[in-house]
């Protein structure tokens, strides 16, 4: 069942809406996550690509259970999961249910363009948050806001009418790497990749 994200109104998710949200599978709040507005204080956009993770799903970080680093993860829907790749990159994941995670891979920024381009180094608009490590950068998002929900400051998400997706492979894993589980809003020009 397709979650009506448009009929909460525009008011930010926020307690029982926020875990209603977020308490379902990975795969349908990966798909209604698009379109929505996410704010990281005064910068933010709209969500255009995502990815789902779960855990029996060998790609995600809870596959071998709680641990120090993933503990986020098996935090409470709406809970917001950080960690570094590469030694280098942050990436923003929403948990969904118990140790099932959604990756923002990307949006089309929309508040804060000054400070975003300052952050990022660069004034192409399609490009300052084409992927999750320069989403992060662009946000200034870091280890620092892991494990809170996203209706603590700095944090606000405001749900969006249904729109349409187009779905495809998984972007940057090995494991499990068929998965159909990478979704974005259709003809979107602010992805981290197209869709073939």
């Amino acid at each position: 069942m397709t979650y009506a994200a448009g009929a909460i109104g525009a008011a930010p998710l926020a307690g029982q809406a926020l875990q209603r949200f977020f308490e379902r599978d990975a795969i349908a709040v990966a798909r209604d996550l698009l379109g929505c507005h996410l704010n990281v204080g005064d910068v933010g956009g709209r969500i255009t690509e995502t990815e789902a993770y779960f855990p029996d799903d060998e790609a995600s970080h809870s596959f071998r259970g709680p641990t120090q680093r993933n503990g986020a993860m098996f935090g409470r829907p709406g809970n917001v999961y950080i960690y570094r790749i590469y030694g280098m990159y942050w990436c923003l994941n929403f948990v969904c249910t118990t140790g099932s995670a959604v990756l923002i891979r990307a949006i089309e920024p929309a508040a804060g363009i000054t400070t975003m381009t300052e952050r990022r180094g660069s004034d192409v608009l399609t490009q300052l948050c084409s992927g999750p490590g320069k989403l992060c950068q662009a946000l200034g998002i870091d280890l620092s806001l892991n494990d809170r929900l996203l209706d603590r400051p700095p944090f606000s998400i405001t749900p969006s009418a249904p729109i349409e997706i187009v779905a495809g492979k998984r972007i940057g894993i090995t494991k499990n790497a068929e998965a159909p589980w990478r979704f974005g809003i259709s003809g979107s020009r602010y992805l981290s990749r197209p869709f073939r």
